[in-house]
């Protein structure tokens, strides 16, 4: 786990140790703590910025001392890194035994642009809930039992793009004046101790200049997977106009799917993937007026709804957490069969 140094979490009681973010011995306490367990294999997920030092290369510190073998599944995987974004892939993918990529262009990305062998990269899906499909059950309970829900979630800061779909309403409120457009998460932490909530009371102001105030709801706070879940399943479409065309992760679009909802994106590199093949609309970067355009379709043609929501969850079954689980552990068994690395892992990563 990764600890803000100064912040306090509530951790579940299945965490054994944590890291403080900004801090090299931490990391270096972490690994002891690693070699001491019983643990047979380090499952590493790494994301630029969730540890401490340039890039997040603090996380060396631990990986430098383990004597367990490492998969480390990469969530972002970006299209123009600087030299030392493209060393911290290259160095983590040669001390691990694989690397797992979310889509197959993040696999292709791996191995043209940061030269790591084919053979070493697998992909398994960014993991959702095993829900059944949504049937808009929690309309009632919110009160929405008569309003057309749009939905975004996450930790928001400008890239997220929301204020392009707020500039889309007036459009779509003057056929369909029961929308709704439900903003459920807090502001990301970054950003708030930056900015504090300079970027969401913009999206209230632009709000009440385009007159749709009443047709925005906010829900600031962090909010536990289950009650999270239940926005998802009460909206009708899920939004991800993110402005980053890098972007190879997403775990609110894919929580979506996982539920069978209608989904219109931008075309950044893991909703191009998982939209396509009738799953989702995709529109243009920064344009409402194609975002209300989306929108009004769906609204307009119930049947095109319905075969959406149908593509989506059915692409949702394969990558349910029960099965990303299963594919995590054939490939752990897999590098046991093959290198026997996991009966006595005395592997040392010293030149990490």
């Amino acid at each position: 786990m990764n600890d803000e140094s100064g912040e306090t979490y509530a951790y579940p009681s299945e965490v054994q140790c944590t890291i403080e973010k900004n801090d090299p011995a931490s990391y270096e306490a972490a690994a002891r703590f690693i070699n001491q367990s019983d643990a047979e294999v380090i499952c590493l997920q790494h994301e630029f910025g969730l540890f401490g030092g340039e890039d997040g290369d603090y996380i060396f510190h631990l990986l430098a001392h383990v004597t367990k073998p490492i998969v480390t599944t990469f969530h972002t995987i970006l299209t123009h890194p600087t030299e030392l974004q493209k060393s911290i892939l290259f160095r983590l993918a040669e001390i691990s035994e694989v690397v797992v990529a979310m889509i197959p262009d993040a696999k292709a990305r791996l191995e043209k642009d940061y030269g790591i062998f084919e053979e070493k990269v697998v992909v398994i899906h960014h993991g959702v809930a095993d829900q059944p499909k949504s049937v808009r059950a929690y309309k009632k309970t919110y009160g929405w039992e008569h309003k057309r829900i749009l939905l975004m979630t996450g930790l928001f800061n400008p890239n997220k793009g929301a204020d392009y779909v707020i500039e889309a309403l007036p459009a779509v409120i003057a056929q369909y004046p029961s929308t709704l457009f439900v903003i459920a998460g807090q502001t990301h932490p970054e950003i708030l101790k930056r900015e504090g909530e300079q970027y969401r009371n913009g999206l209230r102001k632009r709000a009440e200049t385009l007159g749709v105030t009443n047709h925005l709801m906010f829900i600031n706070e962090y909010l536990p997977l289950e009650r999270l879940l239940t926005y998802y399943d009460a909206c009708d479409i899920y939004l991800t106009p993110h402005l980053d065309a890098q972007q190879t992760t997403s775990g609110t679009l894919a929580y979506a799917l996982g539920l069978g909802k209608a989904c219109i994106s931008t075309p950044y590199t893991y909703a191009k993937e998982m939209l396509a093949h009738q799953r989702g609309l995709l529109v243009a970067f920064r344009d409402s007026d194609a975002i209300s355009e989306a929108i009004i379709n769906i609204f307009d043609h119930p049947k095109l709804q319905q075969e959406l929501e149908k593509s989506a969850y059915m692409l949702g079954r394969q990558m349910s957490w029960p099965r990303v689980a299963e594919r995590y552990l054939i490939l752990f068994r897999v590098l046991e069969k093959k290198y026997g690395i996991f009966s006595s892992a005395t592997l040392t990563h010293e030149n990490a």
